[in-house]
């Protein structure tokens, strides 16, 4: 998914998202060592695994998210290599001790195929006994929080509606999206449409043992709880077999 003109907005409508959560979570397992962020978006989860000591390589799909991360790591005087990868050919990158998802990014994966696949190549670029985080949205969330539409936002820069309804799939959801922009004194008009698609917990963790992997937790909406029938962002940890 490119995310186009979404690109400038999306620091500003992702305030809410307690990245450093994120960095705390993946630190407790991980205390050192390097870490392929992919998916990166603008880089903020990059710039944080990166000021407390971990070596980043920041991938992403999206040439807009990129250039917006690279610029984040100059002015704050890193140096993050970034890679423009999707998440499902990762092209022969190996020796990472870690590997995030972050923010609902593999969502936006709308086949079980490139699911499984991104599964394989994350498996590939991870040293043995290498960890692979990452959060989705949950079923709950897709069939009945996404369903409750239209969703608006009054910002003083930024205002948008936003629509949903069933996608193609089971379990995906069609997001469209109106932003209307500050652009001096008058605001630009533009539209983008976004369709994400989850499995089931039981399906993730299949595909992930599958793969390689053994599952070491499954927990939901940034707690260290486990996931419930409301549960809205489920996140996995596991880690690559040692097979020696």
């Amino acid at each position: 998914m490119r995310y186009g003109k979404f690109a400038s907005v999306y620091d500003g409508l992702m305030e809410d998202i307690p990245y450093e959560k994120y960095v705390e979570w993946v630190a407790a397992h991980v205390q050192s060592g390097s870490i392929l962020d992919l998916a990166c978006g603008t880089g903020t989860l990059s710039q944080l695994f990166a000021e407390i000591g971990f070596s980043v390589t920041a991938s992403d799909l999206s040439e807009e998210m990129l250039t917006m991360a690279n610029q984040r790591f100059q002015e704050a005087g890193l140096v993050i290599p970034t890679l423009q990868l999707s998440m499902d050919n990762l092209e022969g990158l190996a020796g990472f001790d870690a590997v995030t998802i972050a923010i609902d990014s593999l969502n936006y994966l709308d086949a079980e195929e490139k699911v499984q696949q991104t599964f394989s190549e994350v498996h590939q670029a991870l040293n043995e006994g290498g960890h692979f985080f990452f959060d989705v949205h949950s079923t709950y969330k897709m069939e009945t929080v996404y369903m409750d539409s239209p969703f608006v936002l009054d910002g003083e820069d930024v205002a948008y509606i936003w629509h949903t309804e069933p996608g193609e799939f089971p379990l995906s959801v069609i997001h469209d999206i109106t932003f209307f922009v500050r652009q001096g004194e008058l605001f630009e008009r533009f539209e983008e449409m976004h369709e994400q698609r989850t499995f089931t917990v039981e399906t993730y963790q299949t595909w992930l043992e599958h793969a390689g992997f053994q599952v070491e937790s499954i927990t939901a909406d940034f707690a260290e709880s486990k996931p419930n029938e409301e549960s809205e962002r489920i996140f996995f940890h596991a880690v690559k077999k040692n097979f020696n």
